[in-house]
C-alpha cells in the first residue's frame, strides 16, 4: 500500500517583536510628548533687574551684541557710581566676559554648582536675587575688588583671579582688549543706564 504524502509541519513565523515593538512604540510616544512639552513650555521669567539701558546700543562690538552690551553698560555704570577707576571698570567688564560671556546665567558649573549671574558668584557672595541682578552683582564684584591692595600694579587677569579665584590665573587675559573696545563703543553711544531705586 502506497504511503500518502508525508505531512509537513507548517512553520508559523514567530513574532520578531516579542513585546519589543510595544516597548519601542511607548518610548517613541514618550519622546514625542517630551519634545512637544519642551517646545511649548513658556520661557522662564528673567530675574528681576534693578537697572535698564535706554537708548541705542551699538549693533555689535568685537563679537559682543544685544543684551551682552546692555549688561556691560550696567557693569560700567555700577563701577562709576561707586567711584571706581576706569581701569577697575574695564577689569569688571573683562571679568564678566570671562565668567558668563556677559549673560546673567541661572546656572553654575562643576567647580561651582551654586555660581550664578554675570560674575558666577557663589552663595557666599550674597543673596541669589542680588547675584542674579546685573547691577547688584557688579556692586558685589567692585566691593571685593576695592579690598585688593596693590591691584594697579598687577596684570588685569591676575587682579580678576585674585577676586574670583578661578582655576587659571590667566583665564581672563584674552578679554582685556575686548572689554576696552566695548567700553569705548558704549561711551560713544547715546545710551544711559537707569537704576530703579524703588526697591
Amino acid at each position: 500500500m502506497a504511503a500518502g504524502p508525508a505531512r509537513v509541519a507548517e512553520r508559523v513565523p514567530r513574532s520578531s517583536s516579542d513585546g519589543r515593538g510595544i516597548v519601542l512604540g511607548a518610548i517613541g510616544l514618550l519622546l514625542v510628548v517630551l519634545l512637544a512639552w519642551i517646545v511649548a513650555r513658556p520661557a522662564p521669567d528673567p530675574a528681576q533687574q534693578s537697572a535698564t539701558v535706554e537708548g541705542r546700543l551699538p549693533a555689535a562690538v568685537a563679537g559682543w551684541s544685544g543684551q551682552q552690551l546692555a549688561n556691560a553698560a550696567i557693569v560700567m555704570q555700577a563701577g562709576r557710581d561707586l567711584g571706581m577707576s576706569e581701569r577697575d571698570v574695564q577689569l569688571a567688564v573683562m571679568t564678566a566676559m570671562g565668567e558668563s560671556s556677559l549673560r546673567v546665567l541661572d546656572r553654575g558649573d562643576e567647580a561651582g554648582p551654586d555660581s550664578r549671574g554675570l560674575f558666577q558668584q557663589r552663595d557666599g557672595w550674597g543673596p541669589y536675587e542680588v547675584r542674579m541682578d546685573a547691577y547688584g552683582s557688579a556692586v558685589l564684584f567692585y566691593r571685593a575688588l576695592a579690598e585688593l591692595e596693590g591691584r594697579d600694579a598687577m596684570a588685569p587677569t591676575r587682579v580678576a583671579h585674585a577676586v574670583q579665584i578661578n582655576r587659571d590665573p590667566d583665564h581672563y587675559a584674552r578679554w582685556w582688549d575686548d572689554a576696552g573696545e566695548v567700553i569705548a563703543a558704549i561711551d560713544a553711544a547715546d545710551v544711559r543706564v537707569v537704576l530703579d531705586r524703588s526697591g
